[in-house]
């Protein structure tokens, strides 16, 4: 039997209006210990996503005050993943190696379900192999690989 997303996506997803500020969404990601928040207008369409590392970069590292920056200045808008519940697992983990991500956005119809993660495969997976292959098609870059003769 193939895993399908739904299976194995959060089936309980936090979300962030994109008028939330920066203090607000990392109080929510300590709260609920997650990494990304999806940035969901009130019809349901989702406009972007911040994750830990964009509050990070875009507001601490910048001095900001966190109080008085709202999530749709730092969200991320371009290039947003989407898969279907209905698709498999496999076509997950291949979309995340192929794009080099490590979550993608689930979505129905244009409207937000949730989100899967490569940990949420992980734990899914009775393939370790599988799931190294994903993590090194992830994180492979030219600065990582340079000079490492292929396997």
């Amino acid at each position: 039997m193939t895993t399908q997303v739904r299976d194995v996506m959060a089936k309980e997803p936090k979300t962030a209006s994109p008028t939330m500020d920066a203090t607000n969404a990392a109080g929510l990601m300590a709260s609920y210990d997650i990494g990304v928040i999806p940035i969901v207008e009130d019809d349901g369409a989702v406009v972007g996503l911040v994750t830990d590392r964009d509050l990070v970069v875009r507001v601490l590292a910048d001095r900001r005050d966190p109080a008085s920056v709202s999530l749709r200045e730092i969200a991320t808008r371009r290039s947003l993943l989407t898969i279907s519940p209905d698709a498999t697992v496999d076509e997950a983990r291949e979309m995340m190696g192929a794009h080099q991500v490590k979550r993608l956005l689930v979505t129905e119809d244009d409207a937000f379900v949730s989100v899967i993660s490569l940990g949420d495969i992980a734990q899914s997976t009775q393939s370790m192999q599988e799931v190294g292959e994903a993590v090194r098609e992830i994180t492979e870059s030219p600065a990582t690989t340079e000079g490492i003769p292929p396997s």
